[in-house]
């Protein structure tokens, strides 16, 4: 693993820590109306959400800064990251398109493809380097849980 500074964590940890920041910010208000809706069974309180969502940005900066970090071909690691922002941009829809647009549907279709993105993402990681890749069990677990929470909304409402 190449030589990288306790600060390229840091950065990588508070850009992918801003990107949900953000995607709150943008969502504003209109989280409030998911206590408002019928949801599936295993719904959890709405507190949980922001808890969850911190530790897993936490551990994708993590992830990404050790691909970073690898001795990889810099074409193979440029791959990995690429899908890396692309999963991130995917995530940081989610919120918005469900609760500020409103739309179940379409955050659902965000979801299946985040989902889709981010096992992707997992294989790629793993032939860099394999911790980076299973620092994202949590990650792909609560977004398949997602998809489930997402799919109930749809159909309850």
């Amino acid at each position: 693993m190449k030589k990288c500074k306790i600060t390229d964590l840091i950065i990588f940890i508070a850009a992918t820590e801003l990107i949900g920041v953000l995607s709150g910010i943008i969502t504003g208000a209109s989280f409030s109306a998911y206590n408002e809706l019928a949801r599936p069974p295993l719904s959890p309180p709405s507190g949980v959400f922001p808890v969850v969502w911190a530790i897993l940005y936490a551990l994708m900066g993590v992830s990404a800064y050790l691909i970073y970090c690898s001795d990889a071909e810099d074409f193979e690691k440029k791959k990995a990251l690429t899908v890396y922002v692309i999963q991130l941009l995917f995530n940081f829809s989610w919120s918005i398109v469900f609760f500020r647009f409103g739309s179940v549907a379409g955050a659902l279709a965000i979801a299946v493809i985040l989902l889709g993105l981010i096992l992707y993402m997992f294989s790629v990681f793993r032939k860099i380097n394999p911790t980076a890749a299973y620092i994202n069990i949590p990650y792909i677990i609560w977004t398949a849980f997602a998809v489930y929470l997402t799919l109930g909304t749809l159909i309850l409402n």
